[in-house]
């Protein structure tokens, strides 16, 4: 699982980050909520940990735009202990409320059970200004506008996505989109993103040509 760890306290989120790591969770890390809105709504995420009082904006405020964006669990960080607080946090979709000091292994605990009662219910979403693509829903949207594309083109397209940033040979593509189908050129690639380019529109300069090598989605 992958956690992102949100708090203006850098030794909580080391210290919260070394037991997660060591449960073998994936962990980024975020200082303030506005960076923990892009990082959500640029990346995929099992469960989000975040204090309230933030710099920048703090963690309810955080809580509703990640929760627009996708339905990932928030756990809720505190040294405030007003029921009003713990009230209001579950109004705007908290997952739980943990209060400070609090012990790294009961949230730890905590993080296992708001990520399996929501496994259930994961609808992935991968957002890019008015690009959306539903993973689990099969479907892209344009600024709003449902595109349709192959299963082939989609099936690219998030691969291309769920490794972004990341420059990718035509063969790996081939292989990881195609498995086990052989093509004895790179014409395939070629030409589904050709037609991939042309479906997104004005988005089509998220995916880069990678000189004599292929392509990444690049943000």
């Amino acid at each position: 699982m992958r956690i992102l760890i949100v708090d203006d306290e850098i030794k909580i989120r080391e210290v919260v980050s070394e037991y997660a790591k060591a449960m073998g969770y994936e962990c980024d890390q975020a200082c303030n909520g506005k960076e923990a809105i892009e990082m959500v709504r640029n990346g995929s995420y099992d469960c989000v940990v975040m204090d309230i009082m933030m710099p920048e904006l703090d963690g309810f405020s955080a809580c509703r735009k990640i929760k627009a964006i996708r339905d990932v669990p928030v756990i809720m960080l505190s040294a405030r202990t007003e029921e009003d607080d713990k009230l209001f946090s579950f109004d705007i979709g908290v997952d739980d409320y943990i209060t400070k000091p609090f012990s790294p292994k009961e949230l730890m605990a905590r993080i296992k059970v708001v990520c399996e009662r929501n496994s259930v219910h994961t609808n992935e979403k991968y957002i890019f200004d008015g690009l959306v693509i539903d993973k689990d829903g099969r479907s892209v949207t344009v600024d709003g506008e449902k595109v349709t594309l192959t299963p082939k083109e989609l099936d690219l397209l998030i691969y291309l996505v769920e490794h972004k940033n990341i420059a990718l040979g035509r063969d790996k593509l081939l292989s990881a989109v195609w498995e086990t189908e052989y093509y004895d050129d790179d014409r395939t690639i070629d030409t589904h993103i050709k037609m991939l380019r042309k479906d997104l529109g004005k988005y089509a300069d998220y995916i880069v040509t990678v000189r004599g090598m292929g392509y990444k989605f690049e943000i």
